[in-house]
């Protein structure tokens, strides 16, 4: 791949190693998301998001954590953040707890189905990751081509603003 490449045409924009490895790389993102989302809409009834949630929550443990640090991790607003955690209240996944080190404040954590939610979904969406994200790909290639996707996720989280 030349990534020094000079671009003085729209043809060679649109065939340049560079940009066709990232839009490949986007293209394949967006579907997978779409085949793996609609498999936990179906086999459990809960978006790609919900359940995004509900993994940050699980790792968080208790006593739970904040709304602002729920949208921090999804790269949410708090209004949006705010507005997910309220529909997943009323469907029993998660609840407001007082936060121990601020009075004020309220703590995000999952309730009993939310942790059954979790642990059900979690075994379809693996199943749904082997089947559609890991057969493609030659076995010898698996581990690095995870631990790849962990250096570019990790760069570019840390290049994110942080919520004030």
């Amino acid at each position: 791949m030349d990534e020094h490449a000079e671009i003085a045409t729209p043809e060679e924009a649109a065939n340049n190693a560079l940009i066709l490895a990232f839009g490949r790389l986007q293209g394949a993102a967006n579907r997978l998301e779409y085949i793996l989302g609609r498999a936990l809409e179906t086999e459990c009834g809960i978006s790609h998001l919900v359940y995004e949630v509900l993994l940050i929550l699980g790792r968080a443990g208790e006593p739970g954590l904040s709304m602002r640090a729920i949208a921090q991790e999804q790269v949410l607003t708090t209004g949006g953040a705010t507005r997910l955690v309220d529909r997943m209240e009323a469907a029993g996944l998660v609840e407001r707890v007082e936060d121990p080190g601020d009075r004020r404040g309220r703590l995000v954590r999952l309730t009993p189905l939310g942790q059954e939610t979790t642990v059900v979904a979690s075994r379809v969406h693996m199943e749904n990751i082997r089947r559609y994200f890991l057969a493609p790909l030659p076995a010898e290639d698996r581990d690095r081509f995870a631990d790849n996707l962990r250096v570019l996720s990790h760069a570019a989280r840390d290049m994110l603003p942080r919520l004030p």
